[in-house]
């Protein structure tokens, strides 16, 4: 038996059918594939996360059509490259939908283009794995066959505020946001929630994400008196000059916030390796290894099985594997559940699923909460401690 399916069977699975248009796949007849679309950004600014997710994604397929499918059934990835661009993800939505008929529809990856995709696919009657944190993308009455798999961005925020007032006992809080959309929501909501705590930040900043020095802001933060930095942007590039302006103003304050903090690029981006001290970041359990540096056993017996197409190092964060290598799983649970792929059948079968054991997380999804990921999946991380696209759990 394969050691993934020993340890995480039965994962997951949708279904799908276009509303009103009643495409061809909707008779399930016997032994047609089953096509799912995938929106992948494998190219442009925002790929990292999509080359990663696309391995998992791929396996997952891989192993399937190797068992012999689902149900007698093969299935059919289309995948479309939207290199970051929400025009592109729209259209190639549009394009998968009423052309090419898939059944269910994974991403877009990254949030802005989910923003633009989720309504198109709503309106045409497609489930959709929803794997971007903006928790605006699912909404049960909006969108009745979006679920998502990722945790929210509210997660993360949670996660990272609890930790440094919590665990760390800083109350003195600079949040620094950036400029787009992303960032400087995160920031509001960030604010927001320390607010709700009791805690209201010493100092707030918005920078624009490619502005060159930002000595001027953490100089600022510091006057300010801020005993704890939380950053919450995605710019790996902006992360690494806050590290950097702390690390050269010689201030040994902590850093918490966004996953983006421990991402492999600012490795090389830093001052001195000792800059990426005392940072922190939300994370996740199933990447996290333990004090003998052991991954929990669904985690490992994946980045076993596809370690050999990886070249053997993995040089890139892990959990994007295995949220891609989930989403295709939850599509084979639906099907095997309702014995094809109409989309009512999906979402009744998702709304009743119960702590569903993924590689990822385990998932749970109601009739009123289509957002799967569970809280007690949130860690935080110690960001230096990259291994094997995995990480330390934080001091507690």
């Amino acid at each position: 038996m394969n050691p993934i399916k020993k340890l995480a069977a039965p994962l997951f699975c949708l279904s799908a059918l276009v509303a009103g248009t009643l495409p061809a796949h909707a008779a399930d007849a016997q032994g047609e594939p089953i096509r799912i679309g995938w929106l992948s950004s494998l190219t442009g600014p925002l790929s990292s996360a999509a080359i990663a997710e696309n391995q998992g994604v791929q396996f997952a397929v891989e192993e399937i059509n190797k068992a012999g499918g689902i149900n007698g059934r093969k299935l059919e990835l289309l995948t479309r490259d939207t290199a970051g661009d929400p025009t592109k993800a729209v259209n190639y939505a549009k394009q998968l939908a009423y052309e090419d008929k898939v059944a269910y529809v994974i991403g877009p990856v990254n949030s802005g283009e989910s923003l633009a995709t989720v309504p198109i696919l709503a309106r045409a009657g497609i489930p959709n794995l929803i794997i971007g944190t903006v928790d605006t993308l699912t909404d049960p009455k909006k969108y009745p066959l979006a679920f998502r798999v990722i945790n929210t961005n509210e997660q993360w925020i949670t996660s990272a505020n609890k930790y440094a007032l919590e665990t760390l006992k800083h109350k003195k809080v600079a949040v620094i946001g950036d400029t787009t959309g992303y960032g400087a929501s995160s920031a509001k909501r960030a604010a927001a929630l320390l607010e709700d705590a009791g805690i209201k930040p010493v100092y707030s900043v918005l920078i624009d994400p490619n502005k060159t020095s930002v000595n001027d802001e953490i100089q600022k933060a510091r006057d300010a008196g801020a005993d704890v930095i939380m950053p919450w942007s995605a710019a790996t590039g902006l992360l690494a000059r806050i590290l950097n302006a702390r690390g050269d103003l010689q201030w040994d304050v902590p850093v918490v916030g966004h996953p983006a903090l421990m991402g492999l690029p600012i490795r090389d981006l830093l001052n001195k390796p000792s800059y990426w001290d005392h940072t922190y970041a939300a994370g996740y359990a199933s990447t996290t290894y333990d004090a003998n540096g052991k991954l929990p056993e669904r985690t490992q017996a994946l980045m076993d099985a596809i370690r050999p197409k990886l070249g053997g190092k993995i040089d890139f964060t892990f959990w994007w594997v295995a949220l891609g290598y989930d989403t295709v799983k939850i599509i084979e649970h639906a099907v095997k559940q309702t014995g094809g792929t109409d989309a009512q059948a999906f979402r009744k079968t998702l709304e009743g699923t119960r702590d569903m054991p993924g590689v990822y997380a385990d998932y749970t999804w109601t009739a009123d909460d289509h957002d799967g990921f569970p809280d007690s999946a949130m860690v935080v991380n110690r960001a230096n401690t990259f291994k094997d696209g995995s990480f330390e759990l934080a001091p507690r």
